[in-house]
C-alpha cells in the first residue's frame, strides 16, 4: 500500500511540475503515474551504477553533482516514455528537485 500510495504522490508532484515549469509537458495523469514508476525504477537501477561511477565528481562537488545525476534521470526517463517531455537540462534539474521533495515528504508520511 505504501508503494502505491508514494507513486500516486510521485505522479501527482510530476503533474504538479508540468503546470508550474515551462519546458515540461505530461499529457495525462496515466503517463504521469508510468513516469513516476519509471523514475523510480530507474532510480533503483541504474541511479546507484552512476552515482558509484561518478563517486570523484560527486565529492569534489561536495555532493551537488548528485543532483545532476537526478536531471539526467529525468531527461532519460522523458527520452522514451511518449507524452512526458522535457526541454532542456534546467528544467530537468528543477522538476527532479520538485519530485525529490515530494518523494521526501511522501516517505516521511508514510513511516509515521
Amino acid at each position: 500500500m505504501k508503494l502505491i500510495i508514494h507513486v500516486l504522490v510521485v505522479a501527482l508532484a510530476l503533474l504538479l511540475v508540468a503546470e508550474v515549469i515551462p519546458g515540461i509537458e505530461i499529457s495525462s495523469f496515466y503517463i504521469a503515474v508510468i513516469s513516476a514508476i519509471v523514475l523510480g525504477l530507474l532510480n533503483l537501477l541504474v541511479r546507484p551504477v552512476l552515482f558509484v561511477l561518478t563517486l570523484p565528481l560527486t565529492l569534489i562537488t561536495f555532493g551537488l553533482f548528485a543532483f545532476v545525476l537526478n536531471a539526467l534521470m529525468v531527461l532519460f526517463a522523458a527520452s522514451f516514455i511518449e507524452g512526458f517531455n522535457v526541454d532542456g537540462f534546467i528544467p530537468a534539474l528543477l522538476c527532479s528537485l520538485f519530485v525529490s521533495l515530494a518523494s521526501m515528504v511522501s516517505d516521511k508520511i508514510n513511516s509515521d
